[in-house]
């Protein structure tokens, strides 16, 4: 595998990743725009809207029918919250070009193409977006937004998140406001768009059996020769030590039959290294099946249905993620709380901290055997200006000792209890 990024423009970057690996070349755009309350609800309707109808491909079906004449190729759009960021993405999978029956194919070439007009060309009517789609897509995110409470994990998450950073960007929901919805038109919406692809952060993404034929087919796309040159606003994720703040408690009833319990924990860092140590500590925090909160709040002490715990590490987080019988708050937040003590104490022992070690490589390890992993793992590193290949990657975990692991514990600190109960 061989990654290379090189700037088409001021603003817009090729990243390539070659490989012999697969069958087929994956193809991405990301459109990378600053989170913000004005326009979070006009890029998640966007995002809607693109996917259903392009210039020369006016409807969905019309999509789906180009897609199946590229011998079956695969194409996707969706919205993404990263950090402060707000990212519109596009996909389009398809069969290399050593691998079509007839010779000569120009499957890449057709597939960027395709992919540069649906995010780039929309279909419009009247100078702006098609009204009928414009009135559905508005439908189906206000049945998103009204959705967010079926699923009662994924909504204790964001409530806890929302809490944690109220009136900060990270506090909004994806797709927006309901009240925003109603305020746009199409004409307004599409002189927004054509805006956002005049100063948004472009990255294009092709991966497969690729040569130096790449960039020249993209360099001549006369969508591409259209773009203007930017000084993209979006938010790089910055090292920083957080303020202890007094706990923020928070309980919301609803109709569950179990509750769902949520702490939000802060971690402060000193350097871009502890990053990679903050992994290991929540590996052993609760990352996995052998973790303090899995074995401990699980398996022990019977407290809960779910015991787990994720690192953000965009906005340098750890968030605990338990499902409880709720007459058992008390007792699981004080077990939680022990694990947290714990781990500042060094209650852990080499073992347990190499078996961490070896789970992360191996997870590592599986990017390279997707391509679309592969993708994020190379945008992640773009958005963060971190860029270090996936061997440096291992190294750096291999590295990680458990005073050091000790020394991110002692920065760690609850920031929001958030439960959802009856």
């Amino acid at each position: 595998m061989q990654y290379k990024e090189q700037e088409l423009k001021k603003g817009i970057k090729l990243h390539t990743i070659k490989t012999d690996k697969f069958k087929t070349n994956l193809i991405a755009v990301f459109l990378t725009t600053k989170l913000t309350r004005e326009n979070v609800t006009k890029n998640a309707l966007i995002s809607t809207l693109l996917r259903r109808g392009s210039k020369t491909m006016k409807t969905q079906e019309d999509i789906s029918k180009q897609m199946e004449e590229m011998y079956g190729a695969s194409f996707d759009c969706g919205l993404d919250k990263t950090g402060d960021n707000q990212v519109i993405k596009f996909y389009i999978e398809t069969i290399n070009d050593n691998f079509i029956p007839q010779q000569g194919g120009e499957m890449l070439k057709t597939s960027i193409e395709k992919i540069l007009e649906i995010a780039f060309n929309p279909y419009t009517e009247n100078e702006g977006f098609k009204s009928e789609y414009l009135e559905q897509e508005k439908n189906n995110i206000k049945q998103r937004i009204d959705g967010k409470i079926d699923n009662k994990a994924r909504y204790a998450m964001d409530r806890c998140i929302e809490e944690m950073y109220k009136d900060e960007a990270f506090g909004l929901y994806k797709f927006g406001f309901k009240e925003d919805l109603e305020q746009l038109n199409s004409q307004s919406l599409y002189n927004y768009y054509k805006e956002l692809i005049n100063t948004c952060k472009i990255d294009i993404f092709v991966s497969g059996i690729i040569d130096d034929k790449t960039k020249t087919i993209i360099e001549e796309s006369e969508i591409i020769k259209s773009l203007k040159e930017r000084n993209p606003e979006y938010v790089v994720p910055k090292i920083e030590v957080k303020e202890n703040k007094e706990e923020n408690i928070v309980a919301e009833s609803m109709e569950v039959t179990q509750g769902k319990l949520i702490l939000g924990l802060d971690v402060s860092l000193n350097n871009e290294d502890q990053k990679y140590t903050t992994l290991i500590y929540n590996s052993l925090l609760g990352g996995d099946a052998n973790s303090k909160m899995f074995q401990n709040v699980r398996e022990k002490a019977h407290l809960a249905y779910v015991a787990s715990s994720s690192y953000l590490r965009y906005k340098n987080n750890i968030f605990v993620n338990c499902g409880i019988e709720i007459s058992n708050y008390e007792k699981a937040l004080e077990l939680i709380r022990k694990q947290i003590d714990d781990m500042k104490s060094g209650d852990f022992t080499e073992e347990e901290l190499e078996n961490s070690k070896q789970g992360i490589i191996a997870s590592i390890k599986t990017i390279y055997d997707e391509q679309d992993t592969q993708i994020m793992y190379y945008f992640g590193q773009e958005l963060t200006n971190a860029k270090i290949s996936l061997e440096q990657y291992m190294e750096k975990i291999q590295n990680v000792t458990k005073q050091g692991v000790i020394d991110v514990a002692k920065n760690v600190n609850i920031n929001t209890i958030y439960f959802l109960k009856d």
